[in-house]
């Protein structure tokens, strides 16, 4: 087995400088994105959250097609709201926001669904071998419905982001063994064999790096 390519794309070269920019945390990018002229926070924004809502979408019962059509349109709100500084404008987080405009465009695109069955002149709940929509069939409770499925999913990005900020604050070594042996699940001697290290650097590592990764959860967590 070879060592992983690992999925963050940020590399902390500078990490000594006291001008490195770490990763943003989802508060300031939101601040920044009321700049229509930063175009590097909107490639971020969308980096960042575009593979997101695609999942969910997909989950939810979506067409690899639809989802992007999702994407799509729900960005497109996210830049008109965020033009008109309003998309918190009732007091409530960007998650639930977000969510809900997800949650609508996703129902926008059954509905179209439905439309073009109906003009092939096939029953509208006919969908053959297209998934069942999650949103209409499931109840929606804390186990089960989009709800669930945007949870899990949101955990899973703010996790993405987390290893995102911690790979910008610790050694490349260190976050390497700690991607393999907590992220990967590798066993011990495989990570010493892999990458050379001893199984003390390996623990040493988990404990470092974990203590770093605890910390940027509960800060980005404490930011819904």
């Amino acid at each position: 087995m070879g060592v992983p390519e690992i999925p963050v794309e940020e590399e902390a070269t500078t990490r000594s400088s006291s001008t490195f920019n770490y990763p943003a945390t989802r508060k300031t990018l939101i601040q920044r994105l009321k700049d229509w002229g930063d175009q590097a926070s909107w490639d971020e924004f969308f980096r960042i959250y575009s593979g997101f809502v695609f999942k969910v979408a997909c989950k939810a019962g979506l067409s690899e097609t639809e989802a992007n059509e999702v994407v799509q349109e729900t960005f497109i709100r996210v830049a008109k709201n965020m033009r008109k500084n309003n998309f918190t404008r009732d007091g409530g987080s960007f998650k639930a926001w977000l969510m809900n405009q997800t949650r609508w465009r996703i129902a926008d695109q059954f509905r179209t669904r439905k439309q073009q069955d109906a003009h092939k002149g096939r029953p509208p709940d006919a969908f053959d071998d297209r998934r069942t929509a999650t949103m209409d069939t499931i109840p929606d409770d804390s186990n089960h419905g989009f709800d669930s499925i945007w949870e899990r999913e949101w955990k899973s990005n703010l996790t993405q982001m987390a290893l995102s900020r911690v790979k910008a604050k610790v050694s490349p070594q260190q976050y390497q063994i700690f991607y393999c042996y907590v992220v990967k699940g590798w066993e011990v001697d495989e990570v010493r064999r892999e990458l050379g290290v001893s199984s003390a650097q390996v623990y040493l590592a988990k404990h470092r790096v974990g203590r770093v990764m605890r910390k940027e959860l509960e800060y980005l967590s404490a930011e819904e």
